[in-house]
């Protein structure tokens, strides 16, 4: 009598393989030419501030003599110095900060609070209105400046800095965005539990929306402190010289009948190094949120 044959048994997959529901990730790679077409883009959008940097390293004999060359001089720290006496660099600096730093946290504020209304409330018009709210975002700024411009007059704030953040408090933009982001972000059920719980419609965006909000508010907080910190036009028509922003004083650094190059775009490396700065620090916790946020989604 032959012994019975013993068969092997199956192999047990792993768990993320064998129960139902659980979705398998599979890492791709990218390929070289990703990598070289982000190298070009890389490259591309680094090369202004470095040929800012070059220019303002050297003095106008030089520049004069090899306008072409990438390698910096020794000069910069003189003609930082140089740009910081001769305008009122750290009035300006303070002034960009508080502007900067104010309507972005009021942009934030209120546009997540109408993104909420928009995305989770029911209201009578509330399409046709944010339709008219996205269609602003098509008429030039400048179509605008004259009756703001008669505005902040008879209010009295020509020259202060009040004159900028007012108008700059809300964006057509970011009512957009945070709409978009509770949209996806926020599920209907968190809501309801809180109305069931007895919170009002104020605490329920405190609580609820505001939290779930934080990646793509973070997004737009850096966005709109970028734009009015290199903003121009605007504060340059409606502030005094003696109260400038960072954009406003630099144009100051540019003479009737000539311009030192050198000093200007020295200038303008000093305006970009605290928008740097908040990159280093503030890039790869901005990048975790927004894919938190995604996953969450």
């Amino acid at each position: 009598m032959t012994a019975p044959t013993l068969t092997p048994a199956p192999a047990v997959e792993p768990a993320a393989k064998t129960r139902r529901g659980t979705r398998l990730v599979r890492r791709t790679q990218a390929s070289p030419t990703a990598y070289v077409f982000l190298a070009i883009v890389l490259v591309g959008s680094a090369f202004p501030l470095w040929w800012s940097y070059v220019i303002g390293s050297k003095d106008s004999a030089a520049i004069v003599q090899d306008p072409y060359s990438l390698v910096p001089g020794g000069h910069f720290l003189q003609n930082a110095s140089t740009v910081i006496t001769t305008i009122p660099f750290w009035k300006a600096l303070g002034n960009s900060i508080l502007v900067s730093g104010t309507v972005s946290v009021l942009v934030v504020l209120f546009s997540a609070m109408a993104g909420f209304a928009f995305a989770k409330l029911r209201f009578r018009g509330r399409s046709g209105l944010l339709v008219f709210v996205i269609a602003t975002m098509a008429v030039p700024t400048q179509l605008g400046i004259v009756p703001l411009f008669i505005v902040m007059s008879k209010l009295g704030w020509i020259g202060s800095l009040w004159a900028v953040i007012l108008p700059s408090a809300v964006s057509a933009f970011g009512v957009f965005w945070m709409t978009q982001y509770l949209h996806e972000a926020l599920p209907d059920e968190l809501i309801e539990a809180s109305r069931v719980d007895g919170a009002s419609t104020l605490r329920t965006f405190w609580s609820v929306a505001l939290p779930a909000a934080r990646p793509g508010a973070a997004m737009l907080g850096l966005f709109t402190f970028i734009a009015t910190w290199t903003n121009f036009f605007w504060p340059f028509i409606i502030l005094d010289p003696g109260n400038p922003t960072l954009p406003v004083a630099l144009q100051q650094l540019q003479a009737a009948y000539f311009v030192d190059y050198s000093l200007v775009l020295n200038g303008v490396v000093l305006m970009a190094l605290p928008l740097i700065v908040l990159f280093v620090f503030a890039g790869k916790q901005l990048v975790s949120g927004i894919m938190q946020g995604a996953v969450k989604g």
